[in-house]
């Protein structure tokens, strides 16, 4: 195996970091390796707004839901769908980009840009010996982070990605099993099979919280997924996002 596959392999999130910066090389590096992914019709619809004021990140900690490592990092990213940029190209080349722009299809370029060149950081960041965390937090209130971080009309923040020199090792949550997301030529929707492997995640996932909390906590997956699922949230997405004049039509 080599060892590309091993540092993906070895992926896990970590939310306690030195109080220790990243070097302006790591961040380019890491920069430099996210736009390295592949791009739609090579649209890079995509921005990534890199945060050092320390009052900035204490804010979008809050946001967050008050996650401690929003602030306390070596570095914070944040990943942005941008189609800012192609409604200045737009104007500066004379031709109405507007109804392209505004349509879901590029939205959903911009969202898929954003997020494989994210997930390059990720992987380069880890090759790196650091440690990542992903933050679909700061979405609790969108209004208030483009305050934050001055971004222009069609640019919509998606997600933060904190970086840092890990202090625990945490243990790697089992996934899905390989037949229940991997489909060969058709979906498998046979009901029987696929509740039965769920049922087997379930035990899975209810052995390894009863193990690692010492039996304080067994619940499943699919009930932790019910639960939170059962919970509106961030329900002003749409209105926001065709506010900054994205997926209209």
């Amino acid at each position: 195996m080599n060892e590309v596959i091993q540092t993906i392999l070895n992926h896990r999130s970590h939310r306690h970091f030195e109080d220790k910066q990243l070097t302006d090389e790591q961040i380019k590096t890491i920069i430099t390796c996210a736009q390295s992914a592949s791009t739609s019709s090579f649209i890079q619809a995509y921005s990534i707004i890199g945060v050092r004021d320390k009052e900035k990140k204490k804010k979008l900690a809050e946001i967050a839901g008050n996650q401690e490592y929003v602030e306390n990092n070596g570095h914070f990213f944040v990943f942005c769908a941008d189609l800012y940029r192609h409604t200045i190209i737009g104007e500066n080349e004379q031709i109405d980009v507007t109804p392209s722009i505004e349509s879901t299809e590029k939205f959903m370029v911009a969202l898929i840009d954003a997020s494989l060149a994210a997930q390059n950081a990720a992987i380069a960041a880890e090759s790196m010996g650091l440690g990542i965390c992903y933050i679909g937090g700061i979405r609790n209130n969108l209004d208030e982070v483009t305050k934050i971080l001055k971004t222009p009309e069609r640019v919509i923040p998606l997600f933060g990605l904190a970086v840092g020199f890990p202090t625990k090792l945490n243990e790697k949550k089992p996934r899905l099993p390989f037949e229940h997301v991997y489909h060969e030529d058709e979906y498998e929707k046979n009901k029987e099979v696929y509740i039965g492997q769920l049922q087997n995640y379930d035990d899975l996932i209810s052995n390894y919280y009863e193990e690692r909390t010492d039996g304080k906590r067994k619940d499943r997956w699919t009930e932790q997924m019910a639960r939170m699922l059962d919970r509106k949230s961030r329900m002003y997405m749409k209105e926001f996002i065709q506010k900054n004049k994205l997926d209209l039509h």
